[in-house]
């Protein structure tokens, strides 16, 4: 009994990403609500590998688009959460493989004259990308979250030391 409640408290602290994905996509007018979660559901559950991105005469643009509407708002919600100063932005890029791993690469951008930063770099089969059920997604989702905001926060500490720091 132990187990399960502290399950429940840890889902609890957690996001639910799929709504949140789900809100991003009609809030940025990319598609109405009743498509937005078709698209999603559509995408993330269901059997292994996933036919949409395979089957479309665009494999590669499909895989791309649904790899920036499921990493940049995840990005976007850690840059948030980070105090990003508004100059500076996270950076969503994809080097697709219809054959072997994807990789996803989160950037920070810090502004003119900066240099840019690694975030994450997750190594992903597209088509594989599908989730048993929500929990199981929100954990994928959360996984990376946190990832990047701790790699922003590493890195936006290392930027306040040096700029605290006396010059020699």
């Amino acid at each position: 009994m132990a187990k399960k409640t502290a399950s429940v408290r840890m889902r609890a602290t957690g996001r639910n990403w799929i709504a949140y994905l789900c809100e991003t996509l009609v809030t940025s007018g990319v598609m109405p609500t009743w498509e937005a979660a078709t698209y999603l559901t559509e995408n993330l559950f269901g059997e292994k590998p996933n036919p949409r991105l395979l089957t479309p005469s665009t494999p590669h643009e499909t895989t791309a688009q649904l790899l920036q509407r499921l990493y940049q708002p995840i990005a976007d919600s850690a840059a948030r959460d980070s105090n990003l100063a508004a100059i500076s932005k996270l950076h969503v890029f994809t080097d697709i493989s219809l054959t072997g791993n994807t990789a996803v690469l989160v950037v920070y951008l810090p502004g003119p004259h900066q240099s840019e930063q690694l975030l994450l770099l997750d190594a992903v089969k597209a088509w594989d990308l599908v989730f048993e059920d929500a929990e199981s997604f929100n954990a994928w989702a959360e996984e990376r979250y946190r990832s990047i905001l701790h790699a922003l926060q590493r890195v936006l500490a290392e930027f306040t030391d040096d700029v605290l720091s006396p010059a020699v």
